[in-house]
């Protein structure tokens, strides 16, 4: 039976009616078994903390679950099994019975053991046809929705001029309209099996100094204007309903701190209404590898933009782009 009140509505009332905890619970993820996982974000063993006390980490609720079938080889029966085991744990841990969003990669097919695999992005782009790469969203799609996942972290919608850039075979080309186009296709298929798409990476990555994988980024505002954000602003037309902001930073600002990208941007100029994600350990990187922060408490402030500006971090920006380019090597 149909809520008898509509979604905006139930949202507000429950906004108001949460604390202040339960609403950040809904801000983080559990990637249980990460010490498992093989090397799929930058630092991920840094970062990670285990074992993870389940129990305690949904006390108030949580977010997402992170790749509950991408981390290990799961069987997809017992994989759906236990994952709707977690989300009873879950909604019955918080006051409002609240799930999860579960998330997986699902770049070339559903990241997950016997889950078809399909082409990659330079494939998609070769063939010249929006169609076909549809369908493939599509599939990919249903086979994520069968499985209980939520969330999909595709498409790459990197504009790549820069071969040394090592994850050149995850983009779809050089071309924006092309990378668009192409890209706005699977957006719309994965949507059209309720997943949900996730854009990525806002903005810049693709083009880090001498093609190093999340090096800095320099550019000026017409080539991020008429090169590297076209693509997005397409998909988001699309029916795109997330964004994931890169690891980079553009001229020395790091995206997951850049207001006037994630709000001015992509909220204001986009008038995007879907959820920003971080790439992984994206706000903690704040802190530890950009030094534009101190504590990890200050990291989520300002990725959040809660943050005053100030003197002190004017001069941490100052070290980070001119003392400590070195710690920013890494990851795939």
């Amino acid at each position: 039976m149909r809520p008898a009140v509509e979604p905006p509505d139930r949202v507000r009332d429950l906004l108001a009616r949460m604390t202040v905890a339960e609403k950040i619970a809904q801000l983080q993820g559990i990637w249980v078994g990460v010490d498992e996982a093989g090397a799929v974000a930058p630092h991920q063993h840094d970062m990670a903390v285990e074992p993870v006390d389940f129990d305690a980490a949904v006390r108030h609720g949580i977010g997402q679950l992170t790749r509950a079938f991408g981390t290990r080889p799961v069987d997809p029966a017992l994989g759906a099994r236990a994952v709707a085991r977690s989300q009873r744990k879950i909604m019955a841990a918080n006051r409002f019975g609240i799930p999860a969003m579960v998330h997986e990669e699902c770049l070339t097919g559903l990241t997950a053991w016997q889950a078809t695999i399909f082409p990659s992005p330079l494939c998609w782009g070769a063939t010249f046809d929006p169609d076909i790469i549809e369908r493939v969203g599509a599939a990919i799609g249903g086979t994520m929705r069968s499985l209980g996942v939520h969330q999909g972290l595709a498409p790459v919608l990197d504009v790549v001029r820069d071969l040394r850039w090592g994850r050149v075979e995850e983009t779809i080309g050089e071309d924006p309209f092309l990378v668009g186009t192409v890209g706005s296709a699977y957006v719309r298929g994965l949507e059209s099996a309720g997943v949900v798409a996730t854009l990525k990476h806002f903005v810049g990555y693709s083009s880090s100094r001498a093609g190093r994988n999340f090096g800095p980024v320099s550019i000026g505002s017409r080539e991020l204007a008429d090169v590297l954000l076209p693509p997005f602003e397409m998909a988001l037309r699309a029916g795109a309903r997330s964004v994931m902001n890169a690891y980079t930073d553009n001229d020395g600002i790091p995206v997951a701190a850049d207001e006037s990208l994630l709000t001015g941007r992509l909220r204001e100029s986009y008038g995007f209404t879907g959820t920003v994600v971080a790439d992984y350990f994206a706000v903690s990187f704040l802190q530890t590898l950009h030094g534009v922060v101190d504590t990890p408490a200050e990291a989520a402030a300002r990725a959040a933009g809660r943050h005053r500006r100030r003197a002190p971090d004017r001069e941490l920006l100052r070290r980070t782009t001119t003392g400590r380019s070195g710690r920013r090597g890494g990851g795939s």
